[in-house]
């Protein structure tokens, strides 16, 4: 029978898994077995933690605008509760922009809410 040489096709798959692992200590990144333990691994962790962070985001917006609700005599809930009832249609993350950059708006936000 005559001799197969595997091709590039199994050392370019491997040598995909070993970059992916470059920056690990140790056998991880140079070790394929392990390396491709902590490549499967990191990516799990990739995928799950690119939905955690939009919830992070939406923590961080609704704590900054609640900071500033608090300067303007005004609880969050209430806020947002106006906000719905005077038909301003602002997300979260435009809200805590203006909040932070411009809080003389922000103002002038909560006021036609009380009036609200």
């Amino acid at each position: 029978m005559p001799r197969v040489k595997r091709g590039f096709k199994a050392r370019r798959r491997r040598n995909k898994i070993l970059k992916l692992a470059r920056g690990n200590w140790g056998a991880r990144s140079r070790c394929y077995k392990q390396a491709k333990e902590t490549v499967e691994r990191g990516l799990c962790y990739a995928f799950a933690h690119r939905k955690i962070k939009k919830r992070d985001y939406r923590r961080l917006w609704i704590a900054r605008i609640n900071a500033a609700c608090r300067l303007n005599d005004i609880s969050y809930s209430k806020f947002i509760g106006g906000l719905l009832k005077s038909d301003i249609h602002i997300n979260r993350k435009i809200l805590a922009h203006i909040a932070i950059t411009d809080p003389t708006a922000f103002t002038h936000l909560v006021e036609q809410v009380k009036a609200a």
